[in-house]
């Protein structure tokens, strides 16, 4: 092999190795970069979680409900309940439920913008603890409401 053939590959192969051990260099510092941005945000606050939302499919109003507890404390994972007549003579009928997130919230969408004996009642649950929210979807199509739930009163005989 010639003397320039011999030196241009010995430079090839040597950079090529140099290479290959900056590409690993490289690697090891993203994954220690990965593993410390892991630690930071398991020490700073948790991210707010996703609304849940239930979509009845019947019509373009929502509704966000904010359940708490009587303490003023997000309840999470509380029931959220809710029965619609909707239609001409209210024959159709649709009966919805859904949890909130750890923030106490849940979303009801596509919910018609008439139905038969207005408001609509929303109830909430969560252990021995409940509350109501009215809801009429014609005066209000886009709407926030919050409900505190409270212990529930006996049934009267």
């Amino acid at each position: 092999m010639s003397k320039v053939l011999q030196r241009s590959y010995e430079h090839w192969n040597k950079d090529r190795m140099s290479g290959w051990a900056l590409s690993k260099r490289c690697a090891l510092i993203c994954v220690m970069q990965a593993g410390i941005m892991a630690g930071a945000e398991g020490q700073s606050a948790p991210a707010a979680q996703a609304v849940p939302k239930i979509d009845a499919g019947l019509g373009s109003c929502t509704l966000e409900l904010t359940i708490t507890t009587p303490d003023g404390k997000p309840a999470a994972a509380a029931d959220v309940k809710v029965h619609i007549a909707y239609g001409f003579g209210g024959f159709h009928k649709l009966d919805l439920e859904a949890g909130t997130n750890s923030d106490g919230k849940v979303q009801f969408t596509g919910l018609p913008a008439r139905v038969r004996r207005p408001p609509l009642e929303f109830r909430a649950s969560k252990e021995q603890l409940a509350g109501i929210a009215e809801y009429d979807p014609a005066r209000e199509c886009q709407g926030k409401h919050d409900i505190v739930l409270e212990k529930e009163k006996p049934a009267e005989q």
